[in-house]
């Protein structure tokens, strides 16, 4: 199913659906950013998906990047939620979504990076090349938060 990301575009469909999802900032011993290349639009983003009932957001997220790109992780913490109506993803289907992400900090703890049937790529990034990246700007909010030391608090917006 093709995936469009629309952001403050007036352009775009009026959002039909809320649905949670999660994703994760997995940073390994090295500093480098987990990161996977779609295959429905070919853009860089964290991996992350929706909840399933029975779950709590952090299983779900946890299971999400294992799936996506074989690597299994341990939450460990908040970034934020990002909820920003202006962020609307259309599918394929008919489906658009208004953005409702819960971000969360993960550590690697087994597995190995590699393409899967939601992937065409997983990658190791030093932060550093992450703006070198076809990448759309909410999973650019996403890393830069999470990799901000200074910051205090979950950004919650």
């Amino acid at each position: 199913m093709a995936r469009t990301d629309y952001y403050d575009d007036p352009d775009a469909p009026m959002p039909n659906s809320i649905v949670p999802g999660g994703s994760a900032v997995v940073v390994d011993g090295k500093g480098r950013v987990l990161l996977h290349r779609r295959r429905d639009n070919g853009r860089w983003a964290l991996p992350g998906g929706v909840m399933d009932v029975g779950e709590t957001i952090a299983g779900a997220v946890a299971r999400e990047v294992a799936e996506e790109t074989g690597v299994t992780v341990e939450i460990v913490g908040l970034v934020g939620v990002y909820s920003d109506p202006r962020h609307v993803i259309a599918y394929s289907d008919g489906e658009v979504r208004q953005q409702f992400n819960v971000c969360l900090h993960a550590r690697p703890t087994g597995g190995t990076a590699r393409a899967t049937d939601e992937a065409r790529e997983v990658r190791w990034v030093p932060p550093a090349e992450i703006g070198t990246l076809d990448m759309h700007p909410t999973q650019r909010l996403r890393i830069r938060h999470a990799l901000d030391e200074e910051r205090m608090k979950p950004f919650l917006g």
